[in-house]
């Protein structure tokens, strides 16, 4: 009897020597993670240390469904610059930011490049609605390529079951700037508005998930009146594209950027119930790559001089299409923040972007976990407009 107390004493500290290695190597956000799982599938109301674990983990979570973006076999190379001097303490400010990664590319080279939340180059981080200016994109890949004839096509024309809805005399320009007239509710921390329910709906056999929800909306405003940001009105937008293109955002974007540009890493996008991509939210992608995306935009969209998205797309979707009365920052265009000097950015909320500014030959990428949606509580929305003023007069005093 004592051979076999010994015997199964011996196993059980070899299980647990096991289950102890596989913790370690899980990684420190698997680890976070798993102490703290959230019980809601929503990621708006995780809590922070969910969401600065979580935020990394994506397109693995078991309840996330995503498909690949995948890269092609020699990146594009992002040499290393002088480092960039700020005026400012950059530590304290990432913390402040509680920010998992910054970086700095200037004339296409890396002049800052720092991590946090146990982030690096190799990781991903979600983007929100940095997606947003993703799928805007590839409406101008999908105009070049001949599968969209005008912006000024309805959209019911694409997407067959917005037929009879109030997106039936909506146009794709209308779709882009957000003036459908159609009513969404954009509010992050209320668990009845439109962008925290539009994934719980039971869809129409055969029909995407996201169509099925927004076809059920009413009509708010004239069509090309009103601005309203709207998750909804970019998820359809990928809904169109993929249409148009007899494919999922996520290969498209793989076809005609990642792949050919030299996105180093694999991406991912997060779908609906209905395995469509979620297009107004939610890739996934590492800081390098991003900051990728946004040369690719400096170079106007070209990749090795060639064009790949229809002439003039760039500087019309980063200009300014949409005045936003309310906003003293900024206006819209093409699903960008236009701002001033010329610069342009996509934002995501808890704290995600890309800057870029043409006339300095910049793009700094930010991946943060705020403390709230907006980043207004603490004022971590303001302080990185700051951050990016920093930069730029650190540069024009070179």
């Amino acid at each position: 009897m004592g051979k076999w107390v010994k015997r199964l004493g011996a196993a059980a500290l070899g299980l647990g020597a096991l289950a102890g290695a596989a913790w370690w190597a899980a990684g420190p956000q698997w680890r976070m993670f798993l102490l703290d799982p959230p019980s809601d599938t929503n990621v708006l109301f995780w809590t922070q240390s969910q969401r600065d674990a979580g935020f990394a983990l994506s397109d693995r979570i078991p309840f996330i469904n995503a498909l690949p973006i995948a890269a092609g076999g020699t990146p594009r190379p992002l040499p290393q610059g002088t480092p960039l001097a700020l005026d400012m303490d950059v530590d304290a400010y990432m913390r402040a930011q509680n920010s998992a990664a910054i970086l700095v590319l200037h004339k296409g080279a890396l002049r800052m490049e720092r991590y946090g939340l146990h982030q690096g180059p190799d990781a991903r981080w979600t983007s929100f609605s940095v997606a947003k200016s993703v799928t805007s994109t590839l409406v101008g890949a999908a105009l070049r390529d001949g599968h969209i004839d005008s912006l000024d096509d309805r959209v019911s024309d694409y997407v067959a079951g917005l037929k009879g809805s109030a997106y039936d005399d909506v146009s794709i320009r209308q779709l882009l700037t957000m003036t459908s007239g159609v009513r969404w509710t954009e509010d992050y921390e209320d668990p009845a508005s439109d962008v925290a329910q539009f994934r719980s709906v039971t869809p129409v056999p055969g029909e995407a998930s996201l169509v099925t929800y927004m076809k059920r909306l009413p009509r708010a405003h004239p069509p090309g009146e009103v601005f309203n940001y709207s998750t909804g009105e970019t998820n359809l937008v990928g809904v169109l594209v993929s249409q148009a293109v007899g494919m999922g955002v996520a290969q498209y974007l793989s076809q005609t950027i990642w792949q050919p540009y030299g996105m180093a890493h694999p991406g991912s996008w997060v779908t609906a119930a209905t395995g469509e991509e979620i297009s107004g939210c939610c890739l996934q992608a590492t800081a390098r790559d991003y900051a990728r995306f946004g040369q690719f935009i400096l170079d106007g969209g070209r990749i090795n001089g060639a064009p790949v998205l229809a002439d003039g797309w760039v500087s019309e979707a980063t200009g300014l299409r949409q005045p936003i009365e309310t906003d003293q920052r900024r206006d819209y265009g093409y699903q960008w923040w236009v701002l001033d000097q010329g610069a342009f950015t996509a934002i995501g909320i808890f704290g995600q972007g890309i800057f870029i500014d043409p006339a300095r030959d910049l793009v700094i990428v930010t991946h943060s976990s705020w403390q709230d949606s907006r980043g207004k509580a603490q004022g971590q929305s303001d302080a990185r407009y700051d951050f990016y003023a920093a930069v730029q007069a650190a540069i024009d005093a070179e």
